[in-house]
């Protein structure tokens, strides 16, 4: 089997760069990895930590071991690595990292070069990135590598008769920080037992968001004290139900707040084009010609990136995108605020969703009608409103301290 793995991956290599012809996101994603061995070159000789995120999520769980590591090791070197343009792309500037860079194709040849030339002090690999090149390069090096924030599933190919090739290359791992007890025991299934049940980081992550100013001032002069729901990362299949919504169901005393996941220009014109009420672009507000009232405005659309956090500040309900179809973006920003959140219905690789929607925090809908009684509901029910949303609160507040328990695993590695 890793033979038949080495051979796809070098066909892979092989078929890239004419698949990106065609597609705009493959083509950051090849012509990002040509810049990878100058990038790192910088850090020869350095004391290097390494992180490594598939893509923007994960970098939200690597983000508070990251910032806890510039304090007490100001002496060493930040490298992150991602796989997905859509992680790169946002996060290539972050002004704690030293260097931020794609991750090589999991070639033999790539994961020996690069390890070799980063050598780093620590690997830290995020969520549930397995590389088993690069994991085999780590272990012939000797060098410390952990997994925060894992989630192990039944069905992923370590728990596969014909996945020894994958069950091996766990070896790297010094140690395993999962998020919970199911991964622990997966994992001690296949013989790892140097696992902890630490929860997730992200946790932590949105619970500082708190102690950040999310204030607004332009945003409370648009709410105006009225009722006002933010739908945040949202997809075509997300804004058909939303536009809906507004359109048939919304009354004057309440207002949306639209941060899409696709903020080209066409595409949030013809989100405008589609609402019947009063509606206002982000760059048009920013404009200096820009004259209008924004408490006229009964929709403001958001296209621009970075002020979700402070934008879901704003809200009395939320609407998190993704969970119909492309995939569920994250709850947990919302959540701790303490309002209730809106999700589509699917979500069972999300355990913080599923967590939230047994316990009644998380309101899972499939459809317009379930949509549209939701919002109805949270708006006119100020009682179901408010106690929906500290269902939440009290979630994340629960979940605290995986960062704490990393940071003491990494300080006894690093001392």
């Amino acid at each position: 089997m890793k033979f038949v793995y080495n051979f796809v991956v070098f066909l892979t290599a092989i078929a890239l760069p004419l698949l990106a012809v065609f597609s705009k996101k493959i083509k950051l994603f090849v012509v990002g990895r040509k810049e990878i061995f100058s990038k790192i070159a910088p850090l020869k000789n350095e004391k290097t930590i390494w992180f490594h995120a598939a893509s923007l999520g994960e970098f939200e769980q690597a983000r508070p071991i990251i910032e806890e590591l510039k304090q007490q090791y100001k002496k060493h070197k930040i490298l992150i690595t991602f796989f997905s343009p859509s992680g790169y792309e946002v996060r290539k500037d972050y002004e704690l990292a030293d260097v931020v860079c794609y991750l090589p194709l999991d070639a033999r040849k790539n994961a020996k070069r690069f390890i070799k030339e980063v050598n780093p002090e620590l690997a830290i690999f995020i969520k549930y990135e397995f590389w088993p090149n690069f994991l085999d390069a780590l272990k012939k090096k000797k060098i410390k590598t952990i997994l925060v924030s894992g989630i192990l599933r039944k069905d992923q190919l370590f728990f596969q008769s014909y996945g020894t090739f994958m069950k091996r290359s766990l070896a790297a791992f010094d140690h395993f920080f999962v998020q919970d007890s199911n991964s622990k025991v997966l994992l001690n299934s296949i013989a790892y037992n140097n696992v902890t049940v630490a929860g997730d980081t992200r946790f932590d992550r949105v619970s500082a968001i708190l102690k950040q100013d999310n204030s607004l001032d332009f945003i409370q002069e648009f709410k105006d004290n009225t009722h006002t729901a933010v739908a945040g990362s949202t997809w075509k299949e997300d804004e058909a139900l939303l536009i809906h919504y507004i359109n048939n169901n919304a009354t004057e005393d309440e207002k949306f707040i639209i941060a899409p996941h696709n903020i080209k220009s066409d595409a949030t014109l013809e989100l405008r084009a589609r609402i019947d009420k009063k509606t206002v672009l982000y760059s048009e507000f920013k404009q200096a010609q820009f004259v209008g009232d924004l408490k006229s405005y009964q929709v403001f659309i958001f296209d621009t990136i970075g002020l979700l956090t402070k934008i879901y500040a704003a809200a009395d309900v939320a609407y998190v995108g993704g969970g119909l179809k492309t995939g569920l973006h994250n709850v947990l920003e919302p959540a701790t605020f303490g309002i209730p959140v809106v999700i589509g219905n699917t979500f069972d690789k999300f355990k913080e969703a599923v967590d939230l929607v047994k316990s009644g925090g998380c309101i899972a809908i499939k459809n317009q009608e379930e949509f549209t009684d939701s919002f109805t509901k949270l708006k006119d029910d100020e009682q179901f409103r408010t106690l929906t949303g500290v269902i939440n609160k009290r979630y994340i507040e629960a979940h605290l301290g995986a960062t704490k328990l990393v940071m003491k695993y990494i300080t006894v590695t690093l001392s």
